[in-house]
């Protein structure tokens, strides 16, 4: 891993991270590389520059906006897959206590050993999105919601913003097609408490990649009806 991109990219997006975090994340790299191997968990190559800047520094755009974190002690990752970003933010936030749900066993497993090796302020659970969001000790009990790489932004909302607490946020990391998405979304916004708040471009230092940052507001305890049984958002999404 190049410990020296990791540096300078996180100092050029303004993110103050110390010697300790910057060795997580490589450790974390080793891990997720040698898992790679045997398990799909990121589309990324084995180029390490590649992974420095779509995995670790991609996942930390979040951060160079305070306010989007600002009185945040509890964060959800919906749809966690290798950790990308729940890991790379417990990472940078230890004093947040962070859940990573996914729906596959052995990713949840990967994520379990990472978390033990890296010694985070996280959990990995093994879950279906729904099923967490019907869960009375997760549903409305998140300040923050992230989502990366997940799922459409209709059918993303009725995965995520059940988590999100009142007053709490739900964050996608999106790509440029989030504004024709956001056009099928108001149904979805409405039925589950949701109002945006931002739409922020996501940059990396050197790349010109149009990545977006979609922050979502949750107005009011989610709605009895939601989420739905689990696979029946996606057959039959809201927007």
């Amino acid at each position: 891993m190049p410990r020296n991109r990791l540096i300078e990219g996180t100092r050029a997006m303004g993110l103050a991270l110390n010697q300790r975090q910057i060795g997580q994340i490589c450790l974390y790299h080793e891990m997720l590389t040698r898992a790679g191997k045997t398990m799909n968990l990121t589309r990324v190559g084995d180029d390490p520059l590649e992974a420095a800047d779509r995995n670790y520094l991609d996942s930390l755009t979040l951060l160079t906006r305070p306010e989007f974190i600002r009185g945040v002690g509890t964060l959800a990752d919906v749809g966690a897959g290798a950790g990308l970003p729940g890991i790379l933010l417990s990472i940078a936030l230890p004093d947040v206590s962070v859940t990573l749900i996914d729906a596959l066993a052995k990713r949840v497993s990967f994520l379990q050993e990472v978390i033990g090796a890296l010694g985070l302020n996280a959990r990995a659970l093994h879950a279906r999105s729904e099923d967490a969001g019907r869960d009375p000790s997760l549903r409305d009990g998140f300040d923050l919601v992230v989502a990366r790489a997940v799922a459409d932004t209709p059918l993303l909302l009725e995965l995520a913003l059940p988590l999100a607490k009142p007053g709490g946020r739900f964050v996608a990391y999106k790509g440029p097609a989030v504004e024709e998405e956001l056009t099928r979304s108001g149904k979805a916004l409405d039925a589950l408490c949701g109002r945006v708040l931002y739409l922020e471009k996501a940059c990396v230092p050197g790349r010109d990649w149009d990545h977006r940052l979609l922050v979502v507001e949750k107005t009011a305890p989610t709605p009895a009806p939601y989420p739905r049984k689990a696979g029946i958002p996606a057959k039959k999404p809201l927007g």
